[in-house]
């Protein structure tokens, strides 16, 4: 039996994609590359560390994990701890927060709407800096500078416009014949939300999940403003202790703990990366 003969333009196709994944290889190598060497340089000396740029380490020095663990004033899972803490929080925050503001502005109808609505989004034009210094003064007038208050509260109160918004383009593209049917079952809006809605958007509560955890455990700038007591300090400002401006700075005790406070956010991204593929797809198309 003879096989068909290939068309004139499955030939090339093969070539073009071999190029393509080569090349999509080659950008992958270049953006871990970074990542793959601070990973070298966290099990070399301190000496070597800039001498030899490679990624391949000539000499291993494992002690960098076992010294940075306790060469501040805590040892390093009390920082891991404050960041856990503050994470897990401002997740479980912005998800009954922000999901219950965006069914307003998904189902509800009252007056002005739209408007909040547009209000809420000129929100994410709005860059930190801008913020911290009201926030600042209104958490100092709180006597809440130097606790969590200011890092978890906020988000108990839909601060962040953009899982707002997220969820809002979700909760739309359900259909709204399972709110009718609900409510002739005599439910009532909290009801349809919490029975009916939180199941559905499971997609984007775990999108948001993802992006709260992920950029609270790295947000730096607002841990530094609040949290000036070393006893309350998260894991990006616990690896700025290893910074000395004016002595020597353990390069390799910095890199060993920063590997360290990576672990936790490749452990919740590869939980859910699932979902959050399924999330942004479902959120960003519709």
């Amino acid at each position: 039996m003879t096989r068909p003969a290939m068309g004139r333009d499955e030939l090339p196709s093969r070539p073009r994609r071999a190029l393509k994944h080569t090349l999509l290889i080659a950008f992958g190598v270049v953006m871990l590359y970074p990542l793959l060497w601070m990973v070298s340089s966290s099990v070399k000396p301190d000496d070597l560390i800039f001498r030899d740029p490679s990624i391949w380490p000539t000499e291993l020095d494992l002690s960098n994990y076992t010294n940075g663990w306790t060469a501040l004033e805590h040892p390093f899972q009390h920082y891991l701890w404050n960041s856990a803490v503050i994470a897990i929080a401002s997740v479980v925050g912005n998800l009954l927060s922000c999901s219950l503001a965006a069914y307003a502005f998904a189902r509800l109808r009252f007056r002005g709407r739209n408007v909040f609505f547009a209000l809420m989004l000129s929100t994410l034009m709005l860059p930190i800096h801008v913020l911290i210094v009201p926030q600042y003064v209104l958490f100092s007038w709180l006597d809440w500078i130097n606790t969590d208050l200011p890092l978890i509260v906020p988000k108990f109160l839909a601060h962040d416009a953009f899982f707002i918004f997220l969820m809002v383009q979700f909760i739309r593209s359900l259909p709204r014949e399972l709110d009718e049917a609900a409510r002739i079952d005599g439910c009532g809006h909290f009801r349809i939300y919490w029975r009916i809605i939180m199941p559905l958007s499971a997609p984007a509560l775990a999108t948001s999940a993802l992006f709260t955890f992920i950029w609270t455990w790295n947000d730096f700038f607002s841990q530094l403003i609040f949290l000036t007591n070393p006893d309350l300090y998260t894991v990006p400002v616990a690896l700025r202790s290893f910074l000395d401006g004016q002595g020597e700075t353990a390069w390799g005790q910095l890199f060993a703990m920063s590997i360290v406070g990576l672990v936790p956010i490749f452990g919740f991204f590869l939980a859910g990366q699932r979902y959050l593929t399924q999330g942004i797809a479902t959120t960003g198309i519709k």
